[in-house]
């Protein structure tokens, strides 16, 4: 009978072999042959479940692994000229994985010792378990420059595109990539800045033409002034940053917690567990978790990384690339909750009933490891009844339990009627040119809604604690609508032939049930973009106004550190408040919360404006080679000048100018949001369908111009003579007249 091996000589081995896992390699390593093999895999079984082993597919692994962002030390070049470097973030028992770095032609020379941030990629080869593509150097930060580049007769200049950028830069010949006269380019500083003469900079990457899209989203970070290169303080502060360890926390190591992201998401902050209640006096209850990464433990209050923190407010996404608010060392590697590495956190275990609603709850601080990082589509298809061999082993002991207590907080959520708005976001597709392939709208999945729930919950428990610890903290505050836009509401909801009742306190349920009897009719979209603007924005506030549209009295921001200092804030509030450490909220901060919250809800403005303005320039670069076309759409604004429209393809707005409407003159109803032909007595409304003409679409600055075709299924009447000057005086009888138009119109309206 052979010798079967203990499960010490079957881990030593797997450590001392990384490559020859399956269990046909082990076997046949320790020569087991025949009904010897059921031996073996009892004892691999016996591994995998005492979480020495993990299986994939038919291989054995060590459960630990290096993230996907690491810090690496580079070895000497080999013989054969390959460049291999060592993690230096290696927490697993076994063998040291080997990692080969692929250099791109742009990446700058490395030599033996450097230490490098790396973007890593798991692989199977002889040599090798790792690919790592450079991300920069550790120590050096050179200063980034977007600017059109200049040919000259010995390499050339780049005139930065930043406003406040005035100084031009040098580029030897040797260091332009190729680029041409008049193309965008990106760069960054070469060697030290110079005393006398112009700064020396090195092209990395050609950005072609600066109308083209791969420039459209870097001319809008410049043009807003969003910082988008980190200062040398900034990035020594986060390479410094070690691991934390155990030390004062909880170990949540063993919860099966996991991310759930979008499929391209490159950080992961937030991770769930969730489990049935197992106290008899809570029957068909859950407990749920939600983990957070612990910032705060890496951005202390008063240093660089700090301050650059809350001067960014949050991180900026556009279509192709994201300026982060923490340097990549700690957003996409020491507080990102990578699968298998551990990492710090703060967590709240919080109970629900059967019918959702809390129970209690508690915030710890811990380390914990994610079981998983899976998207929001693969987990929705698991519980569909299409498991992956990702999802497949966690559908029972993980996913199911976690939307059973979705669909708890679903019941608790529909008693407590937050604004319930259907308005699909757009969701820009762009292909590996940087240019627009498609424009689709999001698909909305119960995962993502199930995450949302969480989330929510959390938010309010960080709120609660905080109130009930008297710890001063930032309030996400969202206000009810202001009466004069309520009544706007109102007169637009009784135009379509609804009603929004006068004479109570508001309450989201009223709306929901406006939106409600509006859905399924051509007036849905009308009243949900009504709605939508008949909002207040939200912001940030130390004082507690309640958030109307969720209909929450008490919520503040947790659970997205990484990406919004204001979650950041309320962390700090938390340690202070539980007495976790001495990185808690400091005296110096508390006294100026109410100059941060304004100052980060101003940052919060203008991403979304450079979000905004860079969606309208890829529309406008995709709908360039459509002029001459004819789309449907609906009004969604009146001004003095024209019209806009929401075309329904795309989301994208146009305008129709008021010059375009014909010979008549078009009065202008600032109060009603009209404008109204003088001889044909059209108005123009928001909400009305309408089909129009692409006239002209300027990529470079977003804009579209359209040509009114037709309104409400009616070809566009002209007006019979030249354009009159309008009267400044309104005699009593032209506002009746106007009045009597609006009701002939509206009745009309509602008729068909």
């Amino acid at each position: 009978m052979t010798r079967i091996p203990t499960k010490q000589e079957v881990l030593d081995w797997i450590s001392a072999n990384p490559t020859l896992t399956s269990k046909r390699d082990i076997a046949k390593a320790f020569g087991i042959k025949g009904a010897d093999r059921i031996d073996l895999k009892r004892i691999l079984k016996e591994l995998e479940a005492e979480g020495h082993l993990e299986k994939r597919k038919r291989s054995y692994r060590d459960p630990d692994r290096l993230p996907p962002v690491s810090v690496l030390q580079v070895k000497a070049l080999n013989k054969d000229g390959d460049l291999f470097a060592r993690p230096l973030e290696w927490h697993g028992e076994g063998v040291e994985p080997i990692v080969l770095i692929i250099a791109r032609a742009s990446d700058p020379a490395l030599g033996e010792g450097d230490r490098i941030l790396a973007r890593l990629t798991a692989v199977h080869e002889e040599d090798h378990n790792y690919e790592a593509r450079l991300i920069r150097r550790i120590g050096t930060n050179p200063r980034k420059i977007v600017g059109i580049f200049r040919k000259g007769a010995e390499g050339g200049r780049i005139v930065p595109i930043d406003k406040a950028g005035s100084t031009e830069w040098l580029v030897a010949e040797g260091a332009a990539l190729g680029a041409r006269d008049g193309e965008l380019v990106e760069a960054e500083q070469a060697g030290p800045k110079n005393r006398m003469g112009l700064p020396r900079a090195r092209i990395v990457e050609r950005l072609g033409d600066p109308t083209a899209p791969k420039a459209v989203s870097l001319i809008a970070i410049h043009q807003h002034g969003i910082p988008d290169d980190f200062p040398d303080k900034v990035v020594a502060e986060a390479d410094k940053a070690k691991p934390v360890g155990l030390k004062g926390r909880e170990d949540l190591r063993d919860l099966p917690l996991l991310t759930i992201d979008p499929s391209d998401a490159r950080d992961h902050d937030d991770a769930c567990y969730a489990h049935a209640d197992d106290d008899p006096k809570n029957p068909g209850g859950h407990v749920i978790w939600v983990a957070i990464a612990d910032v705060a433990a890496y951005v202390r209050p008063g240093t660089a990384l700090d301050r650059e923190a809350r001067k960014r407010g949050n991180s900026s996404y556009f279509p192709d690339r994201v300026v982060p608010m923490l340097p990549d060392r700690l957003s996409g590697d020491l507080c990102s909750l990578h699968e298998g590495v551990p990492r710090a956190c703060i967590a709240v275990r919080m109970r629900i009933d059967a019918n959702g609603n809390k129970i209690d709850h508690r915030f710890v601080r811990g380390l914990m490891r994610s079981a998983a990082s899976l998207n929001y589509a693969e987990v929705q298809e698991a519980i569909d009844g299409t498991p992956n061999d990702r999802t497949g082993p966690l559908l029972d002991s993980v996913l199911k339990p976690l939307y059973a207590a979705y669909g708890a907080l679903k019941t608790a959520r529909n008693e407590r009627q937050p604004l319930e708005l259907d308005l699909p976001e757009r969701k820009i597709v762009l292909n590996d040119k940087g240019e627009v392939e498609s424009v689709a709208f999001r698909e909305r999945l119960d995962a993502h809604r199930l995450i949302e729930e969480f989330m929510i919950l959390a938010n309010v428990s960080a709120a609660e604690t905080l109130i009930a610890k008297r710890s001063p903290l930032l309030f996400r505050v969202h206000e009810e609508p202001a009466p004069e836009k309520l009544e706007n509401l109102r007169e637009t909801a009784q135009a379509a032939g609804l009603n929004l009742a006068k004479g109570q306190v508001l309450q989201t349920r009223h709306l929901n049930a406006l939106l409600n009897a509006a859905a399924g009719t051509e007036d849905a979209e009308l009243i949900n973009l009504s709605t939508l603007r008949s909002m207040a924005q939200a912001y940030y506030s130390p004082e507690n106004f309640g958030h109307f549209g969720l209909a929450l009295r008490n919520y503040a921001h947790f659970t997205s550190p990484i990406r919004r200092y204001a979650d950041l804030i309320v962390h700090r509030a938390l340690i202070s408040a539980h007495g976790w450490g001495k990185d808690g909220l400091t005296e110096d901060e508390i006294a100026r919360l109410e100059e941060t919250a304004t100052h980060i809800s101003d940052t919060e403005r203008r991403s979304m404006m450079a979000e905004r303005d860079t969606t309208d320039r890829y529309l406008a670069a995709y709908l360039s080679e459509r002029v001459g076309n004819e789309f449907t759409g609906r009004i969604s604004g009146i001004a003095r000048f024209g019209a806009f429209v929401k075309m329904d393809e795309t989301g994208a707005d146009g305008l129709v100018p008021v010059r375009s409407l014909g010979r008549e003159f078009f009065h202008f109803d600032r109060e009603a949001g009209t404008l109204m032909g003088s001889e044909s007595g059209l108005i123009i409304a928001i909400g009305q369908r309408v089909t129009v003409r692409l006239t002209e679409a300027t990529p470079v600055t977003g804009g579209l111009e359209l040509e009114l075709l037709s309104i409400d299924y009616q070809a566009l009447p002209r007006g019979r003579g030249p354009a009159k000057r309008s009267t400044r005086r309104k005699t009593a009888s032209t506002k009746r007249k106007k009045d009597k138009i609006k009701r002939k119109v509206e009745r009309k309206r509602r008729q068909r």
